[in-house]
């Protein structure tokens, strides 16, 4: 009996769970409604399977006679797209060579080594502001502070508020 009641109560708990977490109206007729449609379209799409499947079956045979002559023809048609192909892309690249040769020729690029100057330029000069920092920190004795800005011992001093002071040489760092 005790059995019994507790099965009756498991089954009044999922009654009450699938009534309170049940699917929305929404969700339903969604679901009405692709059914059929889903259905429809995975018939449609074993019909057209067994189709081409009697198809192949019925030409099989065909394509076993005209074998000998269908096969080097396949090979003609591939071998001809391949090289409709093939001379596209070599014209193609024909043509951008020639439009980057007269854009050359013409000046309007300029070379490589005009594109790098800026990033040349620079590289100098940091070595020598950095091989100032060193004598001056060489004969002064003093330290470098953060970036070079200060320097003791070496009375070299950078730009401070916007006015230069000069170092012990009448050098201007330049921080």
């Amino acid at each position: 009996m005790a059995e019994h009641h507790q099965q009756l109560r498991r089954t009044d708990d999922m009654k009450n769970f699938f009534h309170e977490n049940g699917p929305s109206t929404s969700k339903v007729l969604m679901v009405a409604t692709l059914l059929p449609v889903g259905g429809i379209l995975l018939l449609l799409a074993g019909l057209s399977l067994i189709g081409s499947l009697i198809g192949l079956a019925i030409a099989a045979p065909l394509f076993l006679i005209f074998s000998p002559v269908l096969v080097p023809s396949a090979f003609l048609i591939a071998g001809s797209i391949a090289g409709f192909l093939t001379s596209g892309a070599f014209g193609i690249t024909g043509l951008s060579s020639l439009s980057w040769i007269a854009t050359y020729i013409r000046g309007s690029r300029g070379s490589m080594s005009q594109g790098l100057d800026p990033v040349k330029w620079p590289l100098p000069d940091t070595a020598v502001s950095m091989e100032q920092k060193i004598q001056n920190r060489s004969q002064g004795g003093g330290r470098i502070s953060e970036g070079g800005r200060e320097q003791e011992g070496g009375k070299s001093k950078t730009q401070e508020g916007g006015k230069s002071k000069t170092q012990e040489g009448g050098n201007k760092t330049v921080g």
